[in-house]
């Protein structure tokens, strides 16, 4: 089987499923750049902000359709469908992997893709053709904790399974919506993201796996750019899932509504291979 490196997609709103713009274009990119360089995976590991538990469930139905989890968007929206397989076979290996690393992850046989997931999905794999097995997390559960759930499902990355954290490098909806008209889509970047993001970047070229840990504490403007972590908890699934032996790779970097971010991430020995390919 193929190694894919584990990655991390900044999904936005609801609305990048109909204007993609970098991100999307990006994606898209992402896709035939996998393609080309690793291969077709045998299945999709998807941990997306949107789907939480009180301990990590896999939904390991046989088939997925598109959940439309939000309201005040453009109706287009749930026109949209993404229908693919499920993988419960894979379920079962990942039981088994978490098991022996004393991770405990429970099963679901149902079915859904939330936005966090088929979004990108509709860019990276439009076909809908490979199996998807979504892996809700723990949102009290700290980043360390979500880096030994991914170095609990390592082993799946060099075994024909893409592993996807989806997410938002910057998430404070606040900023966006608070003022009741959101800023202009193209809105220059306020300062405190762009430190956020930039420390972001630096700390991972340096391999500072304590600082990323303790983002919270140690990362400028942490709290104001994720009031609430769930949407970059993700990040250190599939971190973790890479290893700490090679520096994560930030892949795209763009911004929608000046503060919400939407950057890409890979991880493990194989990013710096993927970062080459998906230059824009």
């Amino acid at each position: 089987m193929n190694s894919f490196p584990p990655l991390f997609l900044s999904h936005g709103s609801p609305m990048t499923a109909l204007e993609p713009r970098e991100a999307g274009a990006f994606m898209q990119r992402l896709g035939r750049a996998l393609d080309a360089e690793f291969g077709r995976p045998r299945a999709l590991l998807v941990v997306s902000a949107h789907s939480l538990a009180r301990q990590p469930v896999l939904l390991a139905g046989a088939r997925h359709e598109a959940v439309y989890d939000f309201g005040g968007f453009d109706p287009k929206l749930n026109r949209l469908r993404y229908d693919a397989a499920g993988a419960p076979a894979l379920a079962d290996e990942v039981q088994a992997l978490a098991a022996r690393a004393g991770v405990a992850i429970a099963r679901a046989d149902q079915g859904g893709l939330d936005h966090g997931a088929w979004t990108p999905l509709r860019y990276v794999y439009p076909e809908a053709e490979v199996p998807v097995l979504p892996l809700a997390f723990v949102p009290s559960q700290s980043p360390a904790q979500q880096f030994a759930l991914g170095q609990a499902l390592a082993p799946l990355a060099e075994d024909g399974v893409l592993i996807i954290g989806s997410g938002s490098i910057t998430h404070n909806l606040r900023l966006v919506f608070g003022g009741g008209r959101p800023p202009a889509i193209d809105a220059p970047e306020i300062e405190a993201s762009r430190a956020f993001r930039d420390w972001f970047v630096a700390r991972s070229a340096a391999r500072d796996w304590d600082a990323l840990l303790d983002y919270r504490q140690q990362a400028p403007h942490a709290v104001d750019m994720h009031p609430s972590d769930e949407h970059l908890l993700p990040w250190f699934v599939a971190a973790g899932a890479g290893g700490r032996a090679a520096a994560p790779r930030r892949l795209h970097a763009s911004l929608t509504f000046g503060s919400l971010g939407m950057d890409a991430y890979g991880f493990g020995p194989l990013a710096a291979r993927l970062a080459d390919s998906t230059k824009g």
